[in-house]
């Protein structure tokens, strides 16, 4: 926490300083020139003024200042293919393998404003490749992933009330499945692809188009349009009502076949539509949005390697732009968004089942 305050505080006052004494040093010898100093020099330094703007901060090709990364205190159990969600200040870092490759229950708590953590009731099972997502009352609903090391998948519906510290069992989901991704749109819970494993899904792999709907108010779930790609290991996130899942693999565990496949689905309409691909075909990835212009896409894996790409999809253009990377490549990680910071934690930094203890923040600057 020390270093991660210390070291953005630092920087903020080392340029301050270096414009306020650039700033009244130029003034100084502009009021020496204009004094009778000479002509010359007085022209030069007019001309030499604006390099002072170097300290300033620069900016990217795309027009917005250069973003960064910070760290933030480490998350108290290493893990990967977790699910992270925020509610408020508190971002939310939800079971997933733990150091010895087994499932967990733990949910441990991350302060944004204290960099501190704590830990939360345990889910009431063990469970990884899990999806995560907030609702408008500032509940947590943690749906499907897989069961135990071999890879049963759940339909499960898991309820966290922050407020009480308390999960309860809701509605289960239609199709059993892990790997998937789940974001709220105007109230109602969408569930998206995954992988079912199952013999009887309607897919031979077991790989998804699956799209359900669940209602918190009538705790019920409906079937709506099928995504137009099969895959799982996919992002999702929501801007302006409509559902974004991005990238995601189209084969089994191993993430021999990436996507770099951009849909969107519209609830009002109940349909899909392809968009921009993404620029690399990444899966084991998280995405995070925090307006209503762009969502970020972070990590992944395949066999050779994890990825440390941040890529940023603009909504207005159908546009892709490449953003400052993540500063550990790691896939199955958590992504969540508090006062225009993105929190990305936990993941393994090697393909296959690796994990770590990462909180780095991505400062979005505008």
């Amino acid at each position: 926490m020390v270093s991660h305050i210390s070291s953005e505080i630092f920087f903020k006052i080392y340029n301050i300083t270096i414009i306020s004494f650039t700033c009244y040093y130029y003034l100084v010898m502009l009021k020496t020139a204009a004094a009778g100093y000479g002509l010359t020099n007085f022209i030069f330094l007019l001309l030499v003024i604006p390099i002072s703007s170097i300290a300033a901060p620069t900016t990217s090709n795309n027009g917005h200042t250069k973003s960064f990364w910070t760290n933030g205190s480490p998350i108290p159990t290493p893990r990967t293919e977790v699910s992270a969600t925020a509610v408020g200040d508190f971002v939310y870092v939800i079971g997933g393998f733990n150091a010895q490759g087994q499932p967990t229950n733990i949910v441990e708590v991350y302060n944004t404003k204290n960099s501190t953590w704590t830990l939360a009731a345990p889910l009431p099972h063990p469970l990884h490749h899990t999806a995560a997502a907030t609702s408008f009352d500032g509940k947590i609903y943690v749906v499907g992933g897989f069961l135990d090391s071999q890879w049963n998948p759940s339909n499960k519906l898991f309820i966290y009330d922050p407020p009480k510290n308390q999960w309860h069992e809701a509605k289960q989901m239609p199709t059993a499945r892990g790997s998937l991704t789940a974001s709220f749109v105007d109230g109602i819970l969408y569930a998206v692809g995954g992988q079912s494993f199952l013999s009887s899904s309607s897919s031979p792999s077991g790989i998804l188009t699956t799209n359900e709907a669940y209602d918190p108010s009538s705790n019920t779930w409906k079937i709506k349009a099928p995504m137009l790609t099969a895959r799982h290991h996919a992002a999702s996130a929501v801007v302006n009502g409509k559902l974004y899942v991005i990238g995601g693999r189209v084969a089994g565990i191993s993430p021999t076949d990436n996507v770099d496949v951009n849909e969107v689905y519209d609830p009002g309409k109940n349909t899909w539509t392809s968009l921009a691909s993404m620029p690399s075909k990444r899966s084991g990835i998280a995405a995070a949005n925090f307006d209503s212009v762009s969502i970020y896409v972070l990590g992944g894996e395949e066999p050779s390697k994890t990825f440390n790409n941040n890529e940023r999809y603009d909504i207005r253009t159908n546009k892709w732009f490449v953003e400052t990377p993540m500063p550990t490549a790691r896939h199955g990680l958590g992504a969540a968004s508090v006062d225009n910071r993105i929190y990305v934690l936990g993941g393994g930094p090697q393909p296959g089942l690796s994990m770590s203890n990462a909180n780095e923040i991505f400062h979005a600057v505008r």
